[in-house]
């Protein structure tokens, strides 16, 4: 008698039908799986803010059109984005006011559980406005787009929003201000250039030289190709009397950037200076 508990097994196995010789089971024929012809999968559909970047690098009009078209139909939240785009295309079409405009309705759309996209958007506001010159209107938005960038623990962001806000401080002639903002702004953004220059440039403005030097060698560390840093640093260099070394960044400005306003202005420089009383074996 079979044992119960093997009954499953053996009608699992079925009769030995066909057993070779040995005693060994024949084998199933091989199937050999036949290859699948690879068809290339589709590249990944762009996205619209994709789309709206590279618009914006080839024709900020085609941009401007495209983010129109993309806000038609949204509401709430969701015109955030595409607001943000049209800003983008009117600032680079110089249509300020309108970028703000725009800007300054794609952040009210913006949930205030954002407030890092609040302040980012508060941000490109202030620049529009500081472009269009209305600069105490753009330091109210940059104010508030500042403290937005600390609430949501974005120290980067609070940082690059102080540059900003100095630019407009120093236009104001408020110059105590601003050098706290750009303090601020160097603490949170070490490596952002421009944080450095603009701090250069104050720092002579106000006479103090040698605060001016240590922050103009940095944003040349930074940015070394800039003609704007060369440019301060040559000025920076023939107030501290080293005229051998101004020459040199005006002359470096003229080499990196021929025929740009720059270029001009430090040839205009150079002019003041008249000729190089040692123009060899420098």
């Amino acid at each position: 008698m079979i044992p119960f508990l093997m009954l499953p097994l053996i009608v699992q196995v079925g009769p030995s039908v066909g057993v070779g010789a040995g005693g060994s089971l024949p084998q199933a024929p091989l199937e050999i799986p036949r290859k699948k012809t690879e068809v290339a999968a589709p590249p990944p559909a762009l996205t619209p803010s994709v789309q709206c970047r590279q618009l914006l690098a080839g024709s900020a009009a085609q941009a401007q059109a495209y983010a129109e078209k993309w806000l038609k139909g949204l509401k709430g939240s969701a015109r955030a984005e595409p607001g943000q785009c049209l800003g983008m295309a009117l600032a680079a079409q110089g249509q300020w006011v309108e970028a703000e405009a725009a800007f300054t309705a794609a952040r009210e759309v913006t949930p205030a559980s954002e407030p890092a996209n609040r302040a980012r958007l508060g941000g490109m506001a202030g620049n529009a406005l500081l472009a269009a010159g209305k600069i105490e209107a753009a330091l109210d938005l940059l104010d508030q787009a500042h403290g937005e960038a600390l609430g949501a623990g974005d120290p980067r962001l609070a940082g690059e929003i102080s540059i900003d806000r100095a630019r407009a401080l120093v236009a104001l002639k408020r110059d105590g201000d601003a050098a706290s903002a750009l303090a601020t702004a160097r603490a949170k953004t070490a490596d952002n250039g421009q944080g450095w220059l603009l701090s250069a440039t104050l720092s002579r403005r106000q006479g103090k030289l040698g605060e001016a030097q240590q922050q103009i060698l940095v944003a040349a560390q930074l940015m070394p190709l800039d003609p704007e840093v060369g440019l301060e640093a040559g000025v920076i260099a023939v107030l501290a009397g080293n005229e051998a070394a101004a020459r040199r960044s005006w002359l470096s400005v003229i080499k990196a950037a021929p025929g740009g306003e720059t270029a001009r202005i430090a040839q205009s420089y150079l002019d003041q200076l008249g000729p190089d009383p040692a123009p060899s074996g420098r």
